[in-house]
């Protein structure tokens, strides 16, 4: 029960994060959104930086898990097109429902990590099925240096999504994402 009762907690803390910022983001004020009597919360992190810790790890695990489920359930992406249609799925799926309430949360935490090594370190891009498809398009498109342009590709998409999340928008426009795969496809400058 222990280990669930933390879950549902960095759950809460999530949300709250996401609505109300990390000044919102108090034990009393996740207590609350976890429908839980005051003090839970510090009795299972003690601290603000605990609780903090918790979430971003929460965060990361739901992150990792749709990526994965993403990743495993779709075929190498053969054309531009195809690749440019799934970063198109990903970010509906991050600028609306509950996929924006993870994405403000997960910048808002980007952010907070820039002077928190700890966080910084379990927000550190981490290997999946999705960045999987992705690499190995790459690849296949005989693109210089596949893991380097994977991760600079895989940067700029979410720029892409944090610009559309910054603008109220609930789509990236397909023009942008088009292009940012035809850079990703070009050769090395000699």
């Amino acid at each position: 029960m222990s280990e669930e009762r933390r879950t549902l907690l960095a759950d809460a803390a999530l949300e709250v994060l996401a609505a109300s910022g990390m000044r919102g983001l108090t034990h009393r004020a996740v207590d609350r959104a976890a429908g839980l009597p005051a003090g839970t919360t510090s009795a299972y992190f003690r601290t603000r930086a605990a609780l903090l810790t918790a979430l971003v790890r929460r965060l990361v695990a739901r992150d990792q898990a749709e990526l994965q489920r993403t990743g495993e359930a779709a075929p190498v992406p053969r054309t531009p097109s195809e690749l440019v249609d799934g970063f198109a799925a990903l970010a509906r799926s991050r600028l609306a429902g509950e996929g924006r309430t993870r994405s403000l949360a997960r910048y808002t935490c980007a952010v907070e990590s820039v002077r928190d090594p700890e966080l910084r370190e379990i927000l550190v891009p981490r290997d999946n099925a999705g960045r999987d498809l992705v690499r190995a398009f790459v690849a296949a498109h005989g693109a210089p240096d596949p893991d380097a342009r994977t991760h600079t590709l895989l940067a700029c998409v979410d720029g892409l999504i944090l610009d559309r999340l910054l603008a109220g928008a609930e789509e990236v426009g397909r023009d942008d994402l088009e292009g940012l795969v035809a850079a990703a496809l070009r050769p090395q400058a000699p």
